[in-house]
Formats: structure tokens, C-alpha cells, sequence
């Protein structure tokens, strides 16, 4: 009687398990499914920030980070054009993620073990180099954050750039007097009225705020940081394939600058013998195949947008009236933090 009951259970347990499995849900359709099936791609930046994502008056957008969802759209589909950009407010955008309201995010909160692991995403690289700097008149005639003494200084008060503030003075043996403020919009309408003379935030804030000013040429971005902060496309986790794909949109746009690949002369590189040349434009090896591309991604993200130094100027170069200097941006063979894997 026991073993009958025990063959009974056992029965028992082996059905329960097969109708387990027939009512469980089909596979999650994987991201680049969802987007081609879809016909175009969501992307989600910030709400507008000058020379990253900014909106004119017929509503069309523009922009670093724009440009990076256009160049991931070409990667794709052959075609930049097919995106819709969503401007997100906050710091942390993750829930637009975590539902699929948007499909990756070309700017999220500075890259942190907290964010990489917590929020159910993953940052795939680096494109943006940032930090902590300073930002005077070139009228005080200073050319290096060191150089900053006995000097008034507007910060946003109570969070990390103040600490960070402090330190850097109290390391460097010089005084300042803070002029603490909550937003960064204050900052830059008390730099601008003189209420301080200069202004300590991230680079890239700073860059937005001197955009702004009526002579932004008269102002000047110090080169150092005295914080570490990378900023680059975040995916959900979970699809090593979208993961992959976005990253080496990015990667592509790194290596077509470091080889020599614009968006000017591409055409004309086609009988290339250079193998890292070839490689990038589709002649030689299949690399979109992998990633459920076409042989030539690498070859269509640079006809859309152009390499990662044509990136740059267009949205902090000269012509902008603003030109911020690459810095830590620069790629590492000519003295900066920029580099990718190679193709192959």
C-alpha cells in the first residue's frame, strides 16, 4: 500500500509539471524583435540639456545623445530617421526601462556600481567622459582650476559637488567663499547677475549654462575634474544581444574615428587594403551577423552620424560658439580616456 501511494504521488507530481509547462508563457520576444516589429526605436535622454539633446521650434530634436539614438536606429535599420525620442526628467530614468516604455537609454544618471546592479539595467560603455569643474570669465584670466584663489564660488548646496568643493580648496591651500544655491538654474542666474565668480558643477552643466550666456565665447571651462563621472547608453538586463548591439554601435563610432572613417569619406574607403578598414565598412568579415544584423551596421552608423570626432564637433565644436574642448574625451592616442576594443 505504501509503494502504491508512492507511485500515486509521484503521478501526481509528473502531471502537475507537464501542465505547468503547457501554460507557461512563450519566451520573452527579444528587444530587437520588439523594435523591428514595432518599425522604429524609442530612445530616452534627458529633458533638454544644450549640446546633448535640445528641441528647436518645429519640435525636432537634436543633440549628442539624439544623435547616439540615431546612429543605434541606422544599426538597426539601415535608416536613422526611424526613432522616436522620448526627454526624460530626473536623474535616474530606470522605470521607462524596466516597463519597455523605451527601448535604451542614451543618458541616464553618471555610471555607478549602485545603478549598474540595483535597477534591473546595464550601462553597455562609456561616451561621455565628465566630472566636476570649474567655470570663470576669461576676464579673470585664470586658465587652470589651480590657479583659483581668494575667489567667490557658487555651488549647489548640501550634496557631493560641495564636499568635493571643500576638499579640492582645503587640499590646494586656497580660499574661496561659497555661495551656496539648490538648483542649477540658480547657479546660473547668480554667475550671470555677479553674485559669484565662478560657478563648480559638472562639466556638462556647465556647458549648458555658458551656451546660455550672451557671450559665451567671454567664458571659460577649466580643464580639470575633481570627480569621476562616465556617462553612456543604458539597457534593461536580460537580452545580451540588444546589450551587445548597443555597445557596439557605440564601439563603431570610436573605432571609424581612430582609423580614419567619416561620414565624408566612406564612400570612397570602399577599396581600402587596410584590414581594420575593412572590417568596419562590411568588405571583409561579417560582423553584423552575431547580432542579427546586416554585414554593414558599422558602415551605415557612420553614414548617419559620422564618427565619434564628428559627433563631438557638431555639438561642442567651434561652430556652436560654446567649443568645449574633448579633454578627456580625446581618444587615448592623442592623449585622452576614448578608446574601443577592436573589431577583431
Amino acid at each position: 500500500m505504501t509503494r502504491f501511494i508512492a507511485r500515486l504521488l509521484s503521478a501526481a507530481a509528473g502531471l502537475a509539471c507537464m501542465l505547468t509547462l503547457a501554460v507557461a508563457p512563450a519566451a520573452a520576444q527579444s528587444t530587437l524583435q520588439t523594435v523591428r516589429d514595432r518599425g522604429f526605436l524609442i530612445c530616452g535622454a534627458t529633458s533638454q540639456l544644450s549640446g546633448f539633446a535640445q528641441q528647436d521650434a518645429e519640435g525636432r530634436w537634436s543633440g549628442f545623445d539624439v544623435d547616439l539614438c540615431r546612429g543605434i536606429a541606422a544599426a538597426v535599420f539601415g535608416d536613422p530617421n526611424l526613432i522616436e525620442f522620448r526627454p526624460l526628467r530626473g536623474d535616474s530614468r530606470f522605470a521607462p526601462l524596466q516597463t519597455g516604455a523605451v527601448d535604451v537609454l542614451t543618458r541616464n544618471g553618471p555610471w555607478t556600481e549602485r545603478r549598474d546592479t540595483l535597477y534591473g539595467a546595464s550601462y553597455v560603455g562609456t561616451a561621455f567622459f565628465d566630472g566636476q569643474a570649474f567655470m570663470a570669465p576669461q576676464s579673470l584670466g585664470v586658465v587652470s582650476a589651480f590657479e583659483l584663489d581668494d575667489i567667490s564660488i557658487c555651488v549647489i548646496d548640501g550634496g557631493e559637488d560641495l564636499a568635493r568643493l571643500q576638499e579640492f580648496f582645503f587640499t590646494n591651500q586656497a580660499s574661496y567663499t561659497e555661495v551656496p544655491y539648490e538648483d542649477m538654474a540658480d547657479l546660473a542666474q547668480a554667475y550671470q547677475a555677479g553674485l559669484c565668480q565662478a560657478i563648480s558643477a559638472p562639466g556638462r552643466q556647465l556647458q549648458a549654462i555658458r551656451r546660455a550666456l550672451p557671450d559665451p565665447a567671454s567664458h571659460r571651462i577649466l580643464p580639470e575634474r575633481i570627480s569621476k563621472e562616465l556617462l553612456g547608453p543604458v539597457v534593461r538586463d536580460g537580452d545580451s544581444q540588444w546589450f551587445n548591439i548597443v555597445r557596439w554601435t557605440l564601439f563603431t563610432l570610436i573605432d571609424a574615428e581612430e582609423v580614419g572613417i567619416t561620414a565624408l569619406n566612406i564612400e570612397s574607403l570602399s577599396a581600402a587594403r587596410t584590414p581594420a578598414v575593412r572590417r568596419i565598412l562590411g568588405v571583409e568579415g561579417d560582423f553584423g551577423a552575431p547580432l542579427g544584423l546586416s554585414r554593414t551596421f558599422m558602415a551605415d552608423v557612420i553614414r548617419a552620424v559620422g564618427n565619434y570626432g564628428e559627433l563631438y564637433d557638431r555639438h561642442f565644436g567651434p561652430q556652436t560658439g560654446a567649443a568645449l574642448l574633448r579633454g578627456q574625451n580625446a581618444l587615448w592616442t592623442n592623449g585622452g580616456r576614448l578608446y574601443a576594443p577592436p573589431i577583431m
